[in-house]
């Protein structure tokens, strides 16, 4: 998926447990590594504005964007660049 969760370099640099987030943003660690490690397909706006809270961060310090290498859309790119 071209969408990057940045969440453990935040816990990183805030020197901060995932259950220490987990607890203050309201939700179990095993949903928080989910979202942590790339696995959910959707976060509320609510859950992000806890995590932008808890973390002293903006949405784009979590959140990232990289093109897909190995999907459709990237193979026709490559298919007109030659």
């Amino acid at each position: 998926m071209p969408i990057v969760v940045d969440i453990d370099v935040m816990l990183a640099r805030r020197k901060m447990s995932v259950g220490d987030l987990a607890e203050r943003v309201g939700i179990t660690p095993a949903n928080l590594a989910v979202l942590k490690n790339g696995r959910a397909r959707a976060v509320r706006f609510a859950t992000l504005a806890a995590l932008c809270e808890a973390l002293d961060c903006q949405p784009g310090d979590l959140l990232r964007w990289e093109p897909d290498t190995v999907g459709p859309e990237a193979a026709r790119a490559r298919a007109s660049q030659g």
